[in-house]
């Protein structure tokens, strides 16, 4: 590191026991890998900040960062729990971080010579001896601890705004959820009922039918029950009267043919023999189906 930059400097020159004097080095940042000390004096440099590693030194009891140009201090500030002496004269600082207020063990403080603000200056007073600067530790850490505090109860009160809000919202959604889950219920139950009343509306009409299909067929058996009486008696027995006639007058003229066959003198011609010829034959067949009955009635009584 340059003598701007902090090459070429050898810290274990400057490391005296568990003292590390770093002043006067004309510093324009703090070198990495520091010795292990308890104290360290980095005044009279021309530090602007300090690096996020810095509050790893949780083992320094005595920070001197006096006549710098520090414009703040790291956020986790407050990890330099051990920290006991803090000499921050002549910088640029206007506030200190929160966590600061976890520098329990501070026991002397200066800030003098600083843009300060104008509450956070009143609280510091004036470190013009010992017994100041003492009171500044312990007023300053209060101030903090203060400040601490009410940001503590500010997030608490804006998580619990935030609780709220989210409660609110999970009540809205559930009531959200419960309306929807009812209007389902009632148009499940609506459908219900409607597919209920088409069922009895079709069951009624299907009877309905049914007994309008019973009316009419008895309505059409009933007339022709009624009906059928008349009509036979007019119907039948002109048919077989027709009939029987037809028949008696086929017989009529068999028995005439038959008998000019036998008793005339045309039973000598083709017509007649052949009908005499017929009635033989027919004659013949009746005695031997008579004979034949006659056998069989005499064998069935032996």
């Amino acid at each position: 590191m340059s003598r701007g930059s902090g090459k070429g400097l050898s810290l274990k020159d400057k490391l005296d026991g568990n003292e590390l004097d770093l002043s006067l080095c004309d510093l324009n940042e703090v070198p990495a890998a520091l010795p292990k000390a308890t104290v360290l004096d980095l005044s009279c440099n021309n530090l602007i900040s300090l690096p996020s590693d810095f509050c790893s030194l949780m083992h320094l009891v005595k920070l001197d960062l006096s006549k710098n140009r520090l414009q703040q201090l790291p956020l986790d500030f407050g990890r330099l729990v051990n920290l006991q002496h803090l000499d921050l004269l002549n910088n640029r600082l206007v506030t200190l971080p929160v966590s600061f207020a976890q520098l329990k063990n501070l026991k002397w403080l200066d800030l003098k010579d600083n843009p300060l603000d104008p509450v956070l200056a009143k609280v510091a007073g004036d470190c013009l001896d010992e017994k100041q600067c003492k009171q500044a530790a312990v007023k300053v850490l209060q101030h903090m601890k203060a400040i601490q505090s009410e940001q503590d109860r500010q997030r608490q009160r804006k998580l619990q705004a935030e609780r709220e809000v989210e409660k609110k919202r999970e009540a809205e959604q559930r009531a959200k959820e419960a309306q929807e889950r009812e209007l389902r219920k009632r148009e499940k139950a609506e459908e219900k009922e409607r597919r209920r009343r088409e069922y009895d509306a079709q069951k009624a009409a299907k009877q309905e039918m049914e007994k309008k299909t019973k009316k009419e067929t008895v309505h059409t058996r009933k007339p022709a029950s009624s009906s059928r009486p008349p009509q036979p008696p007019r119907h039948k027995p002109s048919w077989s009267r027709s009939v029987l006639r037809v028949l008696l007058f086929v017989l009529f003229c068999i028995l005439c043919t038959l008998a000019a066959c036998k008793l005339t003198e045309l039973q000598y011609q083709p017509l007649c023999v052949s009908v005499n010829t017929l009635y033989e034959d027919v004659v013949a067949a009746l005695q031997n189906h008579k004979t034949l009955q006659n056998m069989l009635q005499h064998n069935s009584q032996h």
